[in-house]
């Protein structure tokens, strides 16, 4: 089976001094990988590693740590770089009409206890880096000029949950969303990318911004890295990037978007076999993506039975069917009820 190639490996192998050439022809590289890559391609090797030594702070910095150093953590070259990966993500959440108004927010951890976040009251198109915040766990804000978004509640308990959570994205991208508001889980088996980048989950509904529907999308998130928010929109978590957060919410839209399609066709979805399933999986343990499936038997793996594609469109094209048929007129049961009627009317 080929290797896969993290960004974690490519940053290895640039500290080390090695060359990415070595890297296996037949090799599957993830999306942060293939980024790693050509971010490594503008630069040399030892200016690339020396460069991402320097910007990573000296310490480890939490919410007790003093003010000066939070500010400065929050103003330094590290947490710049960072700031601009946020705006960026949210002028593409933007512009594929993944947000509307000042709809979605996003999330960085940057240290034991704290995270940079969007703040409230800006469309994440127009974002810039000096608008946003530097909150602690209980969402309490430390740094900023403009207030922290009200939905930051949700990504911190996410990341007291799942200390590998390193960035969170929130946001209402339609098909996704229609499938929470319908209480529906996308079936599984259908597309790979969909089933070695996502594990997705359903959350109840609870009023945005409260600590009761941070709870309820923290619960899940042990066991799956993008949660369907009901009646509400998605929220998903990396262990690498804010991108790569970012992109599960590509995978998961497309994929959701294709299946309606497919359920348009009149004909159920060819499903890939539970061993082939399975190869899948090998590749997203490999990668550090949870998955509740890990080591659940073959016969164990495919269950659609929520979801059903194409039976209402084969409903619709079917020819006559026998419930239609029966409800037609039946010439012998008229004459019946019609000789009936005219015995009754004669005794009158």
């Amino acid at each position: 089976m080929p290797s896969v190639i993290t960004a974690k490996d490519v940053e290895a192998i640039i500290a080390q001094g090695g060359n990415l050439s070595s890297i296996p022809a037949d090799a599957i590289l993830t999306p942060s990988a293939k980024d790693a890559i050509r971010d490594a391609s503008q630069r040399s090797p030892a200016k690339g590693a020396s460069a991402t030594a320097a910007s990573a702070p000296s310490k480890p910095l939490n919410s007790k740590s003093s003010k000066a150093d939070l500010e400065a953590l929050f103003n330094s070259a590290h947490c710049q770089a960072l700031k601009e990966q946020i705006c960026d993500v949210g002028r593409r959440l933007w512009e594929r009409a993944y947000v509307d108004g000042n709809g979605g927010n996003i999330a960085i951890r940057v240290g034991e206890d704290i995270a940079l976040c969007t703040p409230t009251l800006v469309s994440k198109g127009f974002m810039k880096p000096p608008d946003l915040c530097l909150v602690d766990f209980e969402g309490n804000q430390l740094a900023g000029v403009k207030k922290r978004t009200s939905e930051i509640l949700m990504h911190l308990q996410i990341m007291k949950r799942q200390p590998k959570a390193q960035a969170t994205v929130h946001c209402h991208p339609p098909y996704s969303t229609g499938f929470a508001v319908a209480g529906i889980e996308p079936p599984t088996c259908m597309i790979p990318e969909y089933e070695v980048f996502s594990s997705v989950a359903m959350a109840p509904y609870r009023t945005p911004g409260t600590p009761e529907m941070g709870k309820l999308v923290a619960d899940l998130v042990d066991n799956h890295n993008t949660i369907l928010m009901a009646n509400h929109g998605v929220v998903s978590w990396s262990h690498l990037t804010v991108e790569d957060a970012y992109f599960k919410m590509e995978i998961l839209e497309a994929y959701c978007r294709t299946i309606l399609v497919a359920a348009q066709l009149g004909k159920p979805p060819k499903t890939m076999t539970p061993s082939q399933l399975q190869d899948l999986l090998r590749i997203k343990q490999s990668l550090g993506i949870p998955d509740p499936r890990h080591g659940l038997k073959e016969c164990e793996l495919c269950d659609n039975s929520e979801w059903r594609p194409g039976v209402a469109c084969g409903i619709q094209n079917a020819p006559q069917t026998q419930s239609a048929a029966a409800a037609q007129p039946d010439p012998e049961a008229e004459a019946l009820v019609k000789a009936i009627t005219d015995q009754i009317m004669a005794r009158r």
